[in-house]
């Protein structure tokens, strides 16, 4: 869980109030926002935040903002506007497309900057930098001396030694090569970045460079002080929401130090997205039954004791009648995905405390499902036939399922964005997952005879997320007489100790010798398959001793088993 360190006494200025000493006192107001302290002094509160999901508590001002509600303090949605006449204009340079294409910005005006909101402010960078950023893979967060920058402003790039600039703390320009070999945020941070021909940078209309993005700030135009009183917010990224979102966050913080808030109009080259205007501050609006409410909290709220309470949490009503309110959700409330999210909100600021306890009207005699003992029975038979249990990832890859079982590829469940080349897609049979473990043992003594009990993934149209699970068995024998006849015989034997009677009808198969291979038949259906390995499949994975296996469908066999 997220941990952040607050300065008590900015805190407190925030809040307009003095905090308990003490820090029962204080865990009972941190609860309001599903917190606790996990160190405290005099000077600093270091909180736990138990909900990951709340970028905007990440933030003193986040923290103040919410308590506030729930304390009485300034209830209702917190409403921030947006002036169009900052006349700042972004242009980006088509060439960040493949590189790092999104930014966003705002100018706020008038902020009144302590040390101490200083401080904060570079605490809540860093934890969104590394966070929602991916350590500024995804987003980056860049401050800047609004009344140093001469708009309009350029994103665009350069070549590694075509651009110098002094970086924040330095006091010698370097080149951006330069900067990723001797600054200790290039050295951190430059495998972004490094592997394109040309790097991103963040310019004004007279040549001064504000930033080399994801890396570092200038010195110049990127520091801020205590005298600083109009702050530009740039944030730039691969993902075009989380750069929006996290602008917001950055906006509203600084909007709650006293400033005024103006919007900067960003122009992409790309069809995808528009000419776009930051930042986005309208509040979104959902609407809730009044009954929905009163089921899942478990209580006959009126709709003016609920109005109340998401006032208290900060949320706002555009209107309201006996059965139906319209919640307007604030915008940096990234965390509310449902109505439920928002209902889990009233609940709060009723306060779970004050719930009365009520029993499950539920049987709560612990058992295993009849699933999980039939799982069990297979398992153990298998063990019995000498066969030794594996455990192997769900997650694979096109060659593995396909081009080493010496078959044609069909359609699988793919990743928008693997992180590892071996594992980009989930399996839909289980039989490659054991020739590759096979393939990492050949220095084990034979024979071997390993089996899984496992699930794959296939696409099924008809369900919600257009996947379905279905749990396999697969078990593989592996030595200088492996074949059809043995692999027979253990089918033969696990299913008959289940009751179980079965067919085998001839077929082909890429993965099995041909004459060597059936297809396994429960009751009229295609349950799964048998077989000797064919030599092509043995030869890909670099294995020398025949083998033969079979895959049945453990869904099937229960099917069958429970219809008897």
């Amino acid at each position: 869980m997220p941990t952040v360190e607050v300065i008590r006494r900015d805190l407190e200025h925030l809040l307009g109030m003095q905090l308990p000493e003490d820090t029962e006192r204080l865990n009972e107001i941190l609860a309001y926002v599903k917190s606790e302290i996990k160190g405290l002094d005099e000077e600093e509160i270091r909180i736990e935040l138990k909900d990951s999901n709340r970028a905007d508590l990440w933030s003193v001002e986040g923290l103040a903002r919410a308590l506030r509600g729930y304390l009485g303090l300034e209830t209702g949605l917190k409403e921030y506007k947006v002036e169009s006449s900052s006349g700042v204009e972004v242009y980006v340079n088509p060439k960040l497309k493949d590189i790092r294409p999104y930014i966003g910005c705002a100018i706020i005006k008038g902020v009144n900057l302590t040390d101490d909101a200083i401080r904060q402010l570079m605490r809540f960078q860093d934890k969104m930098d590394q966070t929602v950023g991916r350590n500024r893979r995804r987003t980056s967060i860049g401050l800047y001396e609004f009344d140093l920058v001469k708009p309009p402003l350029r994103f665009t790039v350069a070549k590694p030694k075509e651009v110098s600039f002094v970086p924040l703390d330095f006091d010698d320009k370097l080149t951006l090569e330069e900067i990723l070999e001797k600054h200790p945020k290039g050295v951190e941070y430059g495998h972004i970045i490094r592997r394109f021909p040309v790097w991103p940078i963040f310019m004004d209309s007279e040549d001064q460079v504000l930033s080399f993005p994801p890396i570092i700030n200038s010195n110049d135009l990127g520091r801020i002080t205590e005298e600083t009183k109009n702050v530009l917010v740039e944030v730039t990224g691969t993902s075009y929401k989380a750069v929006l979102d996290t602008l917001i966050n950055m906006t509203v913080s600084l909007a709650d130090r006293g400033g005024r808030i103006y919007s900067a109009e960003i122009h992409y080259p790309y069809s995808e997205p528009a000419d776009d205007v930051t930042p986005k501050l309208d509040a979104e609006t959902v609407c809730l039954d009044v009954s929905y409410i009163q089921r899942f909290i478990g209580l006959e709220l009126s709709t003016s004791e609920i109005v109340s309470l998401l006032e208290k949490a900060r949320f706002g009503v555009a209107e309201y009648s006996e059965s139906r309110i319209s919640v307007q959700v604030p915008c940096y409330r990234m965390d509310i995905l449902h109505p439920i999210d928002i209902v889990e909100d009233i609940a709060i600021a009723y306060d779970y405390n004050r719930i009365p306890d009520e029993w499950p009207n539920l049987p709560t005699i612990g058992e295993l499902s009849s699933e999980t003992e039939f799982r069990n029975l297979i398992r153990e038979l298998m063990v019995g036939l000498g066969f030794q249990e594996v455990l192997t990832y769900i997650m694979t890859n096109p060659e593995t399922l396909f081009a080493r079982m010496n078959i044609e590829p069909s359609r699988v469940v793919e990743l928008a964005n693997p992180k590892i080349a071996t594992m980009t897609c989930l399996r839909n049979w289980l039989l490659p997952s054991l020739m590759e473990f096979l393939s990492h043992n050949v220095h084990v003594s034979y024979p071997q005879r390993i089996f899984e009990v496992g699930y794959c993934v296939l696409h099924d149209e008809t369900r919600e997320n257009m996947t379905r699970d279905v749990e396999k068995l697969a078990c593989v024998n592996i030595h200088s007489n492996a074949n059809f006849t043995e692999v027979k015989a253990q089918l033969d034997a696990l299913l008959s100790n289940l009751g179980l009677k079965y067919e085998l009808e001839e077929t082909r198969h890429g993965s099995f010798i041909e004459g060597r291979v059936g297809k396994i038949i429960l009751e009229g259906k295609e349950a799964g398959i048998i077989g000797e390995i064919h030599p092509q499949v043995l030869q890909n994975w670099r294995l020398e001793n025949p083998a033969s296996a079979f895959e049945i469908s453990v869904d099937e066999m229960r099917r069958v088993k429970h219809s008897e």
